[in-house]
């Protein structure tokens, strides 16, 4: 049975306790470069898309268009980055975003908005 509830992040950028502004910059970093093929920016946004729900490994495979290795490659990828998770049902093997990290990764560029704008520090 697949468990639907998001899995806690203890490594998420957002949880700062004992993690250095260095430590979260290598997190976040290497979340984006995960996601800078095509093929693994398609796959995570299908998985976003999917919900808690997940994706069977070749249902994914055929909304993306990519099986076999190619997909098993970008799936290593983006696994070791933290954007994805899996878990068996029976003998499928689902697939999930990391919805939490991925809004960490997220916010962490948007709270960066205009933070040295000297019209905004000016204007509030």
């Amino acid at each position: 049975m697949v468990n639907n509830t998001p899995r806690p992040l203890p490594d998420a950028p957002s949880d700062t306790d004992g993690v250095s502004p260095e430590e979260e910059l290598t997190i976040v970093s290497s979340a984006f470069a995960a996601l800078g093929s095509e093929t693994r920016l398609a796959i995570v946004l299908r998985l976003v898309r999917a919900g808690h729900s997940g994706i069977a490994t070749g249902e994914l495979g055929e909304a993306v268009g990519v099986t076999g290795s190619v997909l098993t490659h970008h799936l290593k990828h983006l696994k070791a980055a933290g954007l994805i998770y899996q878990e068996k049902d029976g003998r499928r093997i689902m697939w999930f975003a990391d919805h939490d990290f991925v809004g960490d990764i997220s916010h962490f560029m948007v709270k960066e908005c205009c933070v040295d704008d000297q019209w905004v520090i000016k204007n509030g």
